[in-house]
């Protein structure tokens, strides 16, 4: 089976692709994560890809294919695959349409996590990480059960990330919006989107997954 996750960053696409690794044994492809494993394993596209970034420039829809298709590669033929934040374009959406297709291969379902934009804004501002062992909070939703001590590691710094602000998460939105929602009339046309609230609890956003999958 091959999956697009779809919708804005924040709306927790990364973990709900870590549970159905987890209950399937999906492969997660993340773009991100492949193309820093191409280059750090020096594979001919990460090399590439290491020269375009070295550069200052923006990695080509080519080499990100390219990355897509040695990844489905090295996968067993029955093995299913998630795609978590790609295609982003409709030129994306067609490259996979053929990259899939030399393959074997079919999409199944496209899911998009259906959010509301002021309480991702709410969501994403009020993260915050341990600085030693990672584990995260939220100023509204999820403080450490003593103030300022994490409760896994008894950490007392923690850090936030620089673009976990309003203005960058809107911007975020306006470009999902823009570039990447018009994609989803080409699958809505093969009958294959479903949309799942991206603001409900955890595990009935994956529960309503399970469903649209079973």
């Amino acid at each position: 089976m091959n999956i697009i996750l779809l919708g804005p960053p924040g709306a927790g696409k990364g973990t709900q692709a870590q549970r159905l690794v987890e209950r399937h044994g999906f492969r997660q492809l993340s773009t991100g994560d492949m193309l820093r494993a191409a280059v750090k394993a020096g594979t001919p596209v990460g090399l590439e890809a290491k020269a375009v970034m070295e550069r200052g420039e923006l990695v080509s829809d080519a080499i990100v294919s390219a990355l897509i298709g040695e990844e489905l590669d090295s996968m067993g033929a029955e093995a299913g695959a998630i795609f978590d934040g790609y295609p982003r374009t409709a030129a994306q959406a067609e490259s996979l349409d053929a990259i899939l297709g030399e393959r074997g291969r079919k999409l199944d379902h496209v899911i998009e996590l259906d959010v509301d934009e002021d309480a991702l804004v709410e969501r994403i501002t009020g993260r915050f990480t341990c600085a030693n062992c990672g584990k995260g909070y939220h100023d509204k939703f999820e403080q450490p059960k003593a103030f300022g001590v994490c409760d896994k590691c008894n950490g007392t710094e923690f850090k936030r990330r620089p673009d976990d602000n309003e203005e960058t998460v809107r911007t975020r939105m306006a470009e999902y919006r823009a570039k990447t929602a018009p994609i989803l009339p080409i699958y809505e046309a093969r009958g294959i989107v479903s949309r799942v609230n991206g603001m409900a609890e955890l595990g009935h956003v994956t529960d309503a997954i399970e469903r649209i999958i079973a």
